[in-house]
Formats: structure tokens, sequence, C-alpha cells
């Protein structure tokens, strides 16, 4: 464990030299000295690492020399950095929260560092190490902070500055910019909060986002290398599946000269996604192309801003207008899945889709006791697309899309082919169950919802896009009737 030692030495040489040697004699480490200069200018903080024996007899050695002369306390030293534009004023509303806190500051250092910033660099020397928390949740809202030093053996400083020392850790992985890794501080903090609540254990949990993360970063560019498949079409054209690592399928529908997207995968793969879909259709960006979404869960809406007619479902559709207003979404009015949803929004990069690029699929009467009931159509390239509306179990404003002409079934996430995944799949689909409890919003109609879409729409009578996994076609026992690409 560590200790600080607020010290009080005599001005004259080798004052310091008497005391490391008290400390080296008990076998313990000096980890840091600094002044204190707010106090004192003979006040010498020294922090110590040993074990609890080792740190008491030195307590008691400097005590008889008179090094120490107040009572044990609970003080602590953290090394804290600001990263603060580099204006005039910058660091003003910093020392203002310090003084609020009645921190004083051991240690001071800053200097330039070419971006435009500068590092900060302060001791806070913490009489009340419970009141840490509360700080570092309010300076995290004027700056980015980086956590240098601490107590790992403190309780409150551990689970404190775990959470922010994740999360810029996590951003610094991503890339994210600072006002991000803020915001990702603050929700690590919520989730840490709800967690001890739960007497649950946070480490697993953040190790959990850790993962997401980290298979979210491990995938971009070159690394970028999802399981392609193509079905023909009975009436004539293509379908493509382009399954990522992570996040849901997209399907593409080629046809007449045409594109029909159904969901898109995460946002933050939307540059290598544009490249992919490039190389397969030469002329993607002139052909015309439209999206449709069985649900608007962010793994399946990462690429709605390259499309000017989307189709939604009425739900759907106030899902996105809460977001484009800065409100929770339907799963973020779900408390147990808030935290995991806005995280994913920050790690993605997730943006909501502009309101008026959706077309809202809405002309038949609904039937609220109905798990699948039939919610309208759509037309694209002389096919028809018809939309049944789920009942919720997965996620609010979910549609099952089907095509009669070609016996095509996109399911979304009611249905997901979980043979069908790819190692890579099946590591990241493990991640949400554990984080949000259950990735679905009400697990027993989730259940009705699929089992009234397998008996209204066999799976040996039609194929299967599934939201995540292979295609199931079960059509005939052609082994190449899906053509998978390498």
């Amino acid at each position: 464990m560590r200790k600080t030692y607020i010290t009080t030495m005599p001005d004259k040489s080798g004052a310091f030299l008497e005391a490391s040697r008290i400390i080296a004699a008990a076998g313990a480490n000096i980890t840091r000295v600094s002044y204190n200069k707010a106090v004192d200018t003979h006040t010498l903080f020294i922090d110590v690492s040993g074990e609890p024996d080792q740190l008491a007899d030195i307590s008691n050695a400097l005590r008889r020399i008179g090094y120490i002369q107040d009572a044990e306390s609970g003080s602590r030293v953290l090394l804290v950095e600001f990263v603060l534009r580099d204006v005039p004023g910058a660091v003003q509303s910093v020392l203002e929260l310090i003084h609020q806190y009645n921190f004083n500051i051991s240690y001071i250092s800053s200097h330039e560092n070419g971006t435009g910033y500068q590092n900060f660099r302060m001791g806070l020397f913490l009489e009340r190490p419970e009141d840490i928390r509360d700080f570092l949740e309010r300076a995290s809202a004027l700056c980015e902070i980086r956590i240098i030093d601490y107590d790992e053996s403190e309780r409150v400083l551990d689970n404190t500055v775990f959470y922010m020392r994740f999360a810029n850790r996590v951003a610094q992985k991503l890339n994210l910019p600072p006002r991000k890794a803020n915001e990702l501080t603050a929700q690590a903090n919520r989730i840490m909060q709800m967690l001890d609540e739960r007497s649950e254990p946070p480490y697993k949990t953040f190790d959990y986002i850790g993962k997401f993360a980290d298979m979210l970063a491990h995938y971009k560019g070159a690394a970028f290398a999802p399981r392609l498949s193509r079905l023909p079409l009975r009436s004539g054209g293509m379908l493509w599946c382009i399954e990522p690592p992570c996040g849901s399928n997209t399907y593409v529908l080629e046809r007449g000269g045409r594109l029909l997207f159904v969901d898109s995968g995460f946002a933050c793969y939307a540059p290598e996604m544009v490249a992919l879909l490039r190389r397969l259709f030469p002329d993607f960006d002139e052909l015309p192309r439209q999206m449709a979404i069985t649900h608007p869960d962010m793994d399946h809406c990462g690429l709605l801003n390259l499309f000017d007619e989307i189709y939604v479902s009425p739900v759907a559709r106030q899902h996105f207008e809460w977001e484009n207003a800065g409100e929770p979404n339907y799963r973020e009015r779900n408390p147990a899945h808030a935290p995991y949803c806005t995280i994913s929004r920050i790690l993605s990069r997730y943006l909501p889709p502009e309101m008026t690029h959706l077309r809202v699929v809405d002309a038949e009467a609904d039937d609220p006791d109905d798990p699948l009931c039939p919610l309208g159509s759509f037309g694209f390239a002389g096919l028809r697309f018809d939309l049944y509306r789920g009942n919720g179990g997965h996620a609010d404003g979910e549609v099952a899309i089907v095509c009669e002409r070609e016996k095509m079934v996109f399911s979304g996430d009611i249905m997901v082919n979980i043979p069908g995944f790819t190692p890579e799949q099946a590591a990241f689909n493990r991640l949400a169950p554990y984080l949000m409890t259950s990735v679905n919003m009400d697990s027993r109609r989730a259940s009705l919802e699929r089992e009234a879409l397998l008996r209204r729409f066999p799976v040996g009578e039609y194929v299967y896009c599934c939201g995540h996994g292979a295609i199931l076609d079960r059509r005939d026992a052609r082994p190449n009737a899906v053509e998978l690409l390498g």
C-alpha cells in the first residue's frame, strides 16, 4: 500500500537525507516527493510504498525526530493532469473548483504540446478522499482529465480513478475527441454507481466494455474483412449479405440498376463499408439506392445518412425524433439498457438520420393483441415488400420485412442465426447480453413474436435474412444455394 507523509523538516543540510534513511531502513520505497508551498516552504509531501507494518514504523520514527507533528489521518495526494485549451485564463475554472473543495496543491507543472492545448499537472492534497469522486465528475465537465498516480489501496480513490482511467484509455484507442471522452467518463461513473448499488462486481462489466471497444477498434481499416455471401433472386437480380465481425448484417438487393439496403451495421465502419460497396458496385455513388431498417438499434443503423429514402415503422420514427431532439430513445428509457446504449453511441460514433429522409410505412389497422401485425408495404424495382409490426419484445419499433415473390424474410433480431455466426461474431455478440442483462426489452414477448413469425413464414418455405449470422436458406438441398465469397 501507499501512504503520504506530510513532514515539516528543519531548515538545515541533510534534513531530507535523515528522513530517507528512516524509510530505507524500514524496507519501504519513496515513490514521490513534492513541496506544498501553499502550506509552508518547509513542508514536504513524501509518498511511500510499503507494507502496513513498515509504514507504521516509519510514522513512529518520523514523529520521534519531530518531522510529523499531527496525528495520523486519511490524507492522500492525487496526481492529476488537466488538458486545457491554450488560451488566457483557461486554468481559472479548474483552480476555482479546487478552491471550492479546499484541496491544497502540492505540485503544479504545465507545458504546451503544439496542439492548442496545455497539460496542467497538479498534485492535490486530499484531507477527505471521499470528496474526490464528486470533484472529478465536476472537473471532467470542464476539460479532459487524466489520472497520473493515486493510492490503489484507497477504495474511494480506486473506484473513482478506475473509471476515469478506463474512459481515457478507451477514448484514446478509438481516437474520440475530448468532449466524447468526458461523456464516456460520466457514463462509466453512472455504471459504477449502479453496480455498487446492486452489489455486483463492477470490474467484470468494465472488462466487457473494454472488449467491446477493443473489437470495434481492432476491425477498423485493413482488418475490416466481413464475410460476404450472395444469393440469386428468383425474379432476377442478386441479394448480397455483408456480415462484419461487429454489428448487424447489411443486406443489399441489386435489381434493375437499383439498390435496396436492409440494415447497415455500426457507424464507425462507414468508411470501410463505403469502400467495400464501391468495389462490389462500381457505380455505387451514381446508383439509385433506398434503405429499410428492421429496427432502430444503433448496430443496425450506422449508414442511414447515405440514403435519401429510409423506410421505417411509426415507432421507429418516434425513436429517431427523440434522438434528433437530444432526448433518450426507446432503449435509453429502459434504465437497465441506458448506460450500454449511450456508451455504444459514443464508441460507434452513431448519429441519427435526418428526419426528412424517413418514409413511414403505416397503411394497415393495428391489432395490439397480434405479436406480428401487418403494417404496410413499399415497392422496389418491381418487387413488393410487406412490413409486419413486431410487439417490441426485442426492440421498440421493430418490423419483419417480407417479399412474397422471392419468399424472403428480413427478420432483424426477431430471429438470429446463432449457429451461423463466425467466431468473431460469436465473441462480439456475447458482450451485449451481459452488459444489458438481456438484449431484449421483454424476453417473453420476444419469444411470442418469434413464434408468430415462424408460424406465418416457415423456415422451410422462406429464406431468412437474420439480423446476425448467415442467411438461412432451406428451399432446397443445393449446397451452393448461398454462395460464400472469399
